[in-house]
């Protein structure tokens, strides 16, 4: 008797434990904007609960994430007809594929009462997707967006560290140290620090993409 006692308390506890689990994953508030994520959360590698994903990290609290696929992305189809429906259902409004979405289908994915749109996008020229999260911040209805490349460590890290610049108002100099330590020590052809000069080299902080200190407080690293 008192052998299935303790085996129902342990089972029970198990149970509890799972569910715990499920309701904690399934309650994560991708749209919070909770004055900044911690270098820790910035570097941290993850699923973000998103299946096939990995590297998924916050960039600004609540309007932009980054990310890539576990395994890369050799067929460079983009993100599965499933990896769209999870995004959309956690609240992102916009997802874009930077710089190897060659066999991707771009389109639009919708989910109860939300949308999420699915774009191209390019490291050297970055000014289109900085003007959907420029109005992501401006409108805090609307769900974040999510960068992703292949791995979720190059491309994507820079169009992350240029929002950093733009948005945050981190130097150059500030945001290529996070770059570097965000790409978990992967080979760049021709050298990493002559890869990520190349792209900054493109790029210039535009005035009308400015945000108020307030927005900033809200969004932008601690």
């Amino acid at each position: 008797m008192k052998n299935q006692s303790n085996f129902l308390l342990t089972t029970a506890l198990a149970l509890s434990l799972l569910m715990n689990g499920i309701t904690t994953a399934a309650a994560q508030d991708f749209k919070a904007r909770d004055q900044g994520p911690s270098q820790e959360q910035m570097l941290v590698r993850s699923d973000g609960n998103i299946q096939g994903m990995a590297f998924f990290r916050p960039v600004l609290s609540g309007v932009l994430y980054r990310a890539g696929f576990s395994g890369g992305d050799k067929s460079h189809t983009g993100l599965s007809a499933v990896q769209r429906q999870d995004l959309c259902k956690a609240g992102f409004s916009n997802a874009f594929y930077v710089d190897f979405g060659t066999n991707t289908d771009f389109n639009s994915t919708d989910c109860a009462d939300n949308q999420l749109d699915y774009h191209k996008a390019n490291s050297t020229s970055t000014h289109e997707a900085l003007k959907v999260i420029h109005d992501i911040i401006k409108n805090p209805s609307k769900g974040p967006a999510l960068v992703h490349c292949m791995w979720g460590v190059h491309s994507s890290g820079s169009v992350a560290a240029m929002a950093l610049v733009q948005f945050c108002g981190w130097s150059e100099t500030q945001a290529k140290s996070y770059w570097e330590k965000a790409r978990n020590n992967a080979n760049c052809s021709g050298g990493c620090d002559k890869w990520i000069d190349g792209k900054f080299k493109q790029f210039k902080v535009d005035p009308t993409l400015a945000i108020s200190s307030e927005e900033q407080q809200r969004i932008c690293p601690k």
